[in-house]
């Protein structure tokens, strides 16, 4: 089942998420569901709080963009990063919460990533280029913080007009969104 895609604005995504217990309710559904969200999206990484709920829970699918010796594909329940090392590099990156806006974002191109996948198991593997930058981006949304967060000053203040009507339901996406309520002036 496709699942609306929570917008900029929301509360949702800019809370640390609470980890998980083995007994989630329904998560190798709502996982499943995640993958179809995110494929419909056409996105390449999707966190649990972009479909409103504030878990330790993120899916990653760079797809054949880069070659299928590059195909990279993974669930990450309670992932914690435990190094990022590096030089870092710039890379224009966009979010299915905050659509037709896209930014250069630095980041450092290797991480060690300590995580359980889907049947409960425990990882902790280094992930390097381009599959390591879709995991920091996510990681982010369940550390509460948003690609946007990492702009300048001058450059968030050029976008707030755009990120405003965001949060406000005045853009189109091709997917479900789920728009933040608007408080009622009294």
């Amino acid at each position: 089942m496709k699942l609306p895609i929570i917008a900029y604005g929301d509360p949702v995504l800019k809370k640390v998420c609470t980890p998980i217990e083995q007994t989630y309710p329904d998560l190798k559904q709502l996982i499943s569901n995640m993958f179809e969200t995110m494929y419909n999206a056409h996105g390449v990484g999707l966190a649990a709080p972009q479909v409103g709920l504030p878990i330790r829970l993120f899916i990653v699918d760079t797809g054949a963009d880069e070659g299928d010796k590059n195909k990279f594909k993974k669930v990450f329940i309670n992932a914690e990063i435990l190094e990022e090392t590096g030089e870092p590099w710039a890379f224009n990156e966009g979010c299915l919460s905050i659509p037709d806006i896209r930014e250069d974002v630095m980041r450092k191109p290797n991480i060690r990533i300590k995580y359980y996948d889907e049947h409960w198991e425990l990882h902790e593997e280094e992930v390097s280029g381009m599959p390591a930058r879709v995991i920091q981006h996510e990681y982010d949304h369940i550390e509460g913080k948003l690609f946007t967060d990492t702009l300048s000053l001058l450059r968030k203040t050029m976008l707030k007009s755009k990120l405003d009507a965001i949060s406000k339901g005045n853009v189109k996406a091709d997917y479900k969104m789920r728009f933040p309520k608007q408080s009622k002036k009294r």
